[in-house]
């Protein structure tokens, strides 16, 4: 392919399920994903009260094995991975040597010499790219597996009873932040329960060949108990009224961990040098001495959404920004994460408005999340 060529959309290996059932379809970090396929409050709702079905295959699964694959992976990214156990994963981030975020992780440990890293679509190949570079010296090999799995999860109070009904796997042994093979309607899977939705829920790693099977069999299961296929439009509201951050929203290469309240994922006492840790340890020192922006909540008094990049304001100033808004269906009314700064940020915190479009609309200043589901 020459570089005048245009760059080819690529497809799920269950995009022709989504156009059979009407989805609307857009583009998504070069896939061509679902966005909705009827009402996006309604798919919202689904998750909270029930359960929602998501073709994730667009994100990016990259395998590192070998005798010295954690010693890779804790020199590369922030967290201690030689920590993790067989069975469990951690969520960590791939950070610059000057401490920016290249992207935030997912790494499950699936034996004692093999783990997965999955990245978010749009960094996918950013991440390879840096773990290959920084695997020289490192007796371990990084794989790019990106077209090895397909990636489908069922999220919502009603998940467990529907895996249950396909699996003979130990679900209620399966903990938060774990995986374990299994077989699910007679596809071998490796079955995790992580979810990006504030719900309980599992993903599931399958060949894209079994990717319709599965998804159809799901289905099945979960027509009686209210199963209804889910687009990322609703995946991101979802994610908003959990509080969980979006790479390229809350979190980029301009950010340190520490800077988007995450700096509990640096582990500075991990065996070894890792990328960042020098910048990090300062970013770190600086965020105790004199705090930066911090991520917080905001509520909207009125009707109007905001959205990325609008300016918070108190006073007449500009006092942070908007990293991402929409309607919150569970709530009921428009909510935003915002990085504003400290003297602003303490829930409760008076007279804080967003500027959506020349209007200083009045927020309230809420903790982070939005939405915590009863356990």
């Amino acid at each position: 392919m020459s570089s005048t060529d245009p760059v080819q959309t690529r497809l799920t290996a269950l995009d022709a399920v989504h156009r059979a059932l009407g989805a609307t379809m857009t583009d998504f970090a070069g896939w061509d994903m679902p966005l909705r396929y009827g009402s996006e409050r309604d798919e919202h709702l689904a998750v909270r009260t029930r359960a929602g079905l998501f073709d994730l295959s667009h994100m990016g699964e990259i395998t590192v094995t070998g005798p010295q694959a954690a010693q890779l992976l804790n020199h590369a990214l922030v967290g201690d991975i030689a920590a993790v156990g067989v069975g469990r994963a951690r969520y960590t981030m791939i950070c610059r040597a000057d401490g920016g975020i290249l992207d935030d992780l997912i790494v499950y440990r699936l034996a004692e010499a093999e783990y997965m890293v999955v990245a978010n679509a749009a960094n996918a190949q950013v991440v390879l790219d840096a773990l290959v570079e920084r695997s020289t010296g490192f007796d371990a090999e990084v794989r790019d597996d990106r077209d090895a799995y397909a990636l489908i999860a069922v999220q919502g109070p009603e998940s467990p009873g529907i895996l249950k009904s396909l699996t003979d796997a130990d679900l209620d042994g399966l903990k938060y932040y774990a995986g374990l093979p299994g077989t699910v309607a007679g596809v071998p899977a490796l079955i995790a329960r992580t979810g990006y939705t504030g719900e309980d829920g599992f993903e599931l790693f399958v060949r894209p060949e079994h990717a319709v099977e599965l998804w159809q069999a799901l289905t099945g299961a979960g027509e009686g108990v209210g199963l209804v296929p889910c687009g990322l439009s609703c995946r991101d509201t979802l994610r908003l009224e959990a509080g969980m951050p979006l790479y390229g929203h809350e979190l980029s290469t301009s950010l340190t961990p520490f800077d988007a309240g995450l700096g509990r994922v640096v582990k500075f006492g991990k065996e070894g040098d890792f990328v960042g840790r020098e910048a990090l340890a300062e970013a770190a020192e600086r965020a105790r001495a004199n705090p930066p922006r911090v991520l917080v909540g905001l509520v909207a008094e009125g009707r109007r959404v905001p959205r990325a990049g609008y300016p918070v304001v108190a006073g007449g100033e500009v006092v942070g920004e908007v990293t991402s808004g929409a309607p919150s269906p569970t709530l009921g009314r428009p909510i935003a994460m915002a990085y504003v700064d400290a003297a602003h940020s303490a829930p409760g915190t008076a007279g804080v408005a967003v500027d959506i479009r020349g209007r200083h609309e009045p927020y309230e200043v809420v903790a982070l999340p939005f939405y915590k589901r009863q356990k």
